[in-house]
């Protein structure tokens, strides 16, 4: 990756879209700290990410990762108190207040009913809110998410988005996905950054990079985009290409 160098303002949500391969979640790894850029570097808050510990940086920075693989078979309730690892000294268990942060951000996301299942018996729209929630029981500023709604039906996306947007608005988080679906990503986030081999093409508001031109140059598709019948953001409408049209078209003209 060369040349991705972009800021977050406090508050912000953002998304990061782009064909597979494009950097989308190099770019969260390298924010997260797991990864360490050759050239350049990563700063969260004016602090150079390289300076700060392991758990400085979880305390401050939360991931939500496409697969999360679990060992054993906690229950939700603990999946989600590992999210206070980063507050629990080493020597001791965690505290009242740790408990009470737990079922906080369990009740917020909605799975307090779940608290004592056990994690791999979820459906995967309840593993998904219960990662979030161990990110959240973090406390942390920075949320990032990598590919938050991959493999949920229509429903489950739809909740998941709606969750987090809701919890955007109301804590002040700062809010960066790696996002599949571009028409979700124009729904929920005022800022969409499009990466395609490893650079920035387009940074901007989703009327500025969900256009067909930009679209068709990205992802070599053919697209229409429309309006969005409730809200003033673009949508996209795919095409088949012009052999399968003309084949469809053929075999209608036969029926």
């Amino acid at each position: 990756m060369e040349g991705v160098s972009f800021v977050l303002a406090a508050g912000e949500m953002a998304a990061l879209i782009g064909p597979n391969g494009s950097g989308k979640t190099t770019t969260l790894r390298l924010i997260s700290g797991v990864l360490h850029p050759e050239r350049g570097g990563v700063r969260l808050r004016g602090r150079e990410l390289l300076s700060l510990r392991r758990r400085e940086i979880a305390r401050e920075t939360a991931v939500v990762p496409q697969i999360l693989e679990v060992p054993y078979a906690l229950s939700v309730r603990e999946m989600v108190m590992l999210g206070r690892t980063p507050h629990v000294s080493p020597w001791r268990n965690p505290s009242a207040q740790d408990a009470a942060v737990v079922n906080a951000v369990m009740a917020r996301v909605g799975i307090a009913d779940l608290a004592e299942r056990l994690f791999p018996d979820l459906s995967g729209g309840e593993r998904q809110k219960a990662i979030i929630a161990m990110a959240l029981a973090q406390e942390p500023r920075l949320l990032l998410l990598d590919e938050p709604t991959a493999h949920l039906d229509i429903h489950h996306q739809l909740a998941i988005m709606d969750t987090v947007f809701e919890l955007q608005r109301e804590q002040g988080l700062t809010v960066l996905a790696a996002m599949h679906d571009l028409n979700l990503a124009s729904l929920y986030f005022d800022r969409l950054i499009l990466l395609n081999q490893g650079r920035i093409v387009v940074d901007g508001p989703p009327q500025a990079v969900i256009r067909e031109e930009v679209l068709r140059e990205a992802f070599g598709a053919r697209v229409r985009v429309r309006r969005h019948p409730l809200r003033d953001r673009p949508q996209v409408v795919l095409l088949p290409s012009d052999g399968a049209e003309a084949a469809a078209e053929r075999r209608f003209a036969k029926a």
